[in-house]
């Protein structure tokens, strides 16, 4: 079996120069917890999680203990990083050494780079151009409808 008799081939996607409001609306709206990052040419550069995204919004440690270090000062200074990068452009966050497959390669060995490398979801990517994701949803439905 292929990688793209399972593929999803309508990822959730973003263009480099995107906000970081957008892609939050992104991964809101779509319920993916990872989007797929495309240059102006439409050519696939990497990936965006939602861990990314809260990552940068998280207060450290040295932040929360120095406003009296309770959790409702944690909260208060993540919803301030949060408005203070919304309108700052997505491209730093960008995770562009991303693991990827091709449409045409074997279901097993997705299968091993997603388990292998803790990889949830995994870029289909056929000649420098997206053409789908392949979830852990994705191969569970293989071993279901086509067993």
């Amino acid at each position: 079996m292929l990688v793209s008799d399972v593929m999803t081939v309508f990822p959730a996607y973003i263009r480099l120069g995107a906000t970081i409001r957008r892609a939050a609306e992104l991964v809101s709206v779509s319920e993916v917890g990872q989007l797929m990052v495309l240059d102006h040419d439409g050519r696939f550069v990497g990936s965006l999680s939602e861990e990314d995204l809260v990552r940068a919004m998280l207060p450290g440690f040295d932040d929360v203990t120095a406003t009296g270090g309770t959790l409702a000062d944690a909260f208060r200074i993540f919803l301030e990083r949060g408005r203070d990068l919304a309108d700052r452009v997505i491209d730093p966050l960008v995770v562009r050494d991303t693991a990827t497959v091709r449409s045409a390669d074997e279901l097993a060995r997705a299968a091993i780079v997603m388990i292998d490398r803790g990889i949830r979801r995994l870029p289909v990517v056929d000649d420098g151009t997206l053409v789908g994701t392949l979830s852990r949803a994705d191969l569970c439905r293989a071993v279901i409808y086509h067993s």
